[in-house]
């Protein structure tokens, strides 16, 4: 059923292996991998970039702009290989707990992504949706979702979702409300309360659950990222820092998840024996 319901200039370093990496992105899908064994819906924590400036004696928010950068390189990489569906953490409701000036830093980039990149992705067929609440945004980003969610509505390419301001507790915690609201009214009893009606009521409710998870920099946890919704995911965490994900470290994981025997609660197949039946 559902119910109703100002950027400071800083340098952005490029490694030459990122640059080949890009270049080499277009047009291929991962070698030695069927295009059905990819994931529908992929989705990644970007994680890292702080460490990745740390590690260089630079200022955190240089490594929040590379990690833009390398948002570019991969929304390419995975609209070239079909991929139907794109998910980034982009900004969760626990990362107001960090420094004011690093909250307005990305608070910055958000503006500045849109702004710079809306008209490519748009002329790319690119559909742009932003979950999260808006509880907390600047009137002028809440604004700037609003129109670049409504400009891109019909584009049919790949869908790409921002989680900014989001949390998955938060999200299942609105849709609870909602759904007791309902049974208060008498709409609904609460027998009438499945899963898919839970799902229902979340912001993914018109996109497919996410096939695929990957988080970088080595942490192992979704972090509040999707977690009703990645209930069967496959999870890939893997040791780089987001501003070095490149597009090979992505074809690793793509790989590691074709391997996969994806069952959603099922047992295994018994294996087939074969020759002659003992006396």
């Amino acid at each position: 059923m559902p119910m109703k319901h100002a950027d400071a200039q800083f340098p952005v370093v490029t490694s030459a292996a990122a640059q080949a990496s890009a270049g080499d992105a277009v047009a291929r899908i991962e070698p030695g991998v069927e295009t059905s064994k990819l994931p529908q819906h992929l989705a990644i924590i970007m994680d890292g970039n702080g460490r990745w400036a740390a590690k260089r004696h630079l200022p955190r928010k240089v490594g929040h702009r590379q990690g833009v950068e390398t948002v570019r390189r991969i929304v390419r990489a995975v609209g070239d290989r079909r991929i139907r569906y794109l998910t980034l953490y982009g900004f969760s409701t626990e990362n107001w707990r960090r420094p004011p000036e690093e909250v307005a830093d990305l608070m910055g980039l958000l503006r500045l992504y849109i702004r710079k990149d809306l008209a490519d992705l748009h002329k790319n067929n690119v559909r742009i949706r932003i979950i999260g609440t808006r509880e907390g945004l600047a009137d002028d980003i809440v604004r700037m979702i609003a129109d670049a969610e409504e400009l891109t509505r019909a584009n049919d390419g790949l869908n790409l979702t921002i989680a900014f301001n989001y949390g998955g507790q938060t999200e299942i915690t609105h849709a609870a409300k909602r759904i007791a609201q309902a049974v208060a009214r008498g709409d609904i009893t609460p027998d009438d309360i499945t899963p898919e009606m839970v799902a229902g009521e979340l912001e993914t409710h018109d996109l497919p659950d996410p096939d695929m998870i990957i988080r970088t920099s080595g942490d192992k946890r979704l972090s509040n990222f999707l977690i009703w919704q990645a209930a069967y995911a496959e999870l890939v965490f893997v040791d780089t820092l987001w501003p070095d994900f490149t597009d090979d470290v992505l074809g690793q994981a793509l790989d590691e998840y074709a391997c996969r025997e994806r069952r959603f609660g099922a047992r295994a197949p018994e294996p087939t024996v074969t020759g002659e039946p003992q006396s």
